[in-house]
Formats: C-alpha cells, sequence, structure tokens
C-alpha cells in the first residue's frame, strides 16, 4: 500500500512538472473578442516592426503562437511529424482567401536556448517558411494578453478583427497524411463564405508557452 502512495506521489509530480499541457478554450479570450494589442509593435525576422492591425489582411487575421522548440510544433524524429509543416500551406490559403497570417515566438524564457531572433530567422528559412511574418512577442507581452496557453495555439479573427476561430490546427499532429477533421482551414472557408463556423473552438494541445517568471 504504501509503495502505492509512493507511485501515485510520483506521477503526479511527473505530471506536474511537465512542459505540456493541453489547454481548454475557456482560459483564453473569447469568441467575438476584438484582438488584444492590434497595434503593438513587435520585430519580424525580417528586420521590420510589425503589429496585428498592419498585418491584417481584407478578411481578416490568423494568429498562431508559435516557437523553434516544441516537438508539437517541429515534430520528433518518426514519432510525430509536427504542425509547422502544415505552415506553408495556411499561409497559401490565408493569402488566397485575403487573411493576413502571422506566427509569434512568445518563448521569453527559452530565448538563450533556441528561441532567440537570430534562431527564428534560421529555423525558418530551414522549414522553408521564411515568408511567412515571423514576430517575436517580447517577455510573451500579446500571449498574456490573448490567454495563449501553448506551442501552436490559434486565433483567427475576421475582417472585424473579432475572434471567429480558437484552438487547435487540425486533429493530427502526428502525420497530415492522417488529419480527418481540418478545423482551421474550414474556419479559414467559412469565414470567406460567409458562413457559421463549426466548430469554433477546439482544444489546443502543446508544450506550454516559456514564460519569465
Amino acid at each position: 500500500m504504501k509503495n502505492k502512495i509512493l507511485l501515485l506521489a510520483a506521477l503526479g509530480l511527473v505530471i506536474l512538472g511537465s512542459s505540456f499541457l493541453i489547454g481548454g478554450p475557456e482560459e483564453s479570450i473569447a469568441l467575438g473578442t476584438k484582438a488584444p494589442m492590434s497595434d503593438h509593435k513587435m520585430m519580424g525576422i525580417d528586420d521590420k516592426g510589425h503589429t496585428l492591425a498592419s498585418l491584417a489582411g481584407k478578411n481578416g487575421l490568423l494568429v498562431i503562437f508559435s516557437c523553434n522548440t516544441c516537438p508539437f510544433v517541429i515534430g520528433n524524429g518518426e514519432k510525430t511529424e509536427g504542425w509547422e509543416g502544415r505552415y506553408a500551406e495556411l499561409y497559401k490559403s490565408c493569402t488566397a482567401k485575403e487573411t493576413g497570417m502571422v506566427l509569434i515566438n512568445s518563448n521569453e524564457a527559452k530565448r538563450d536556448a533556441g528561441d532567440s531572433m537570430d534562431d527564428m530567422k534560421h529555423h525558418a528559412k530551414e522549414q522553408g517558411y521564411a515568408q511567412i511574418p515571423y514576430v517575436i512577442d517580447t517577455n510573451h507581452q500579446l500571449a498574456d494578453a490573448f490567454g495563449a496557453k501553448t506551442t501552436p495555439h490559434v486565433f483567427l479573427f475576421n475582417a472585424n478583427m473579432e475572434l471567429i476561430y480558437k484552438g487547435a490546427i487540425d486533429d493530427n499532429v502526428d502525420r497530415a497524411s492522417e488529419v480527418e477533421q481540418r478545423w482551421l482551414i474550414n474556419a479559414l472557408r467559412s469565414n470567406m463564405a460567409g458562413k457559421t463556423i463549426d466548430p469554433a473552438e477546439t482544444r489546443a494541445t502543446g508544450c506550454s508557452i516559456k514564460r519569465v517568471k
């Protein structure tokens, strides 16, 4: 009995100490909310300052909190592809639908461990999405304003910069070929067509954003 209690306690410590997080939709800004801090300037990998307002397209803006270090983003060998391999397709879809797109790196606690601006430039170029605006969120100010929890964490805004979808890109981080529910792509299409987005919220799954304490 004593050994069982010790084992359960150890498992609890592992769970509490884990860098992985499954975020509930209620933890972030609510649907219909205007994009927070839309005029807040952030430096991009193109060495230019950008704001959410300046990056928005005619039909809105897709915001993805991302990074260079989380296996949910970059993959982990044969175990999982990660989601960033789908960024180029998303950017192409956004461009076709006159919707802006931005990747935001809020991992302030890992600037010296893979998430610096230089790392962002190198990683985006290496992975083939250097054309997508990728900005650094100093002191995770925007992530805090959004209530963003994970990498990745998706927020889609309409032409009025009102939140219309939040959560995950799709239902399979491991294999793009095995995706059954393309939530974000469907949300983009519905927004363009003026249709109701269903579902408008999904569970954001990934590594916790590495905030400084």
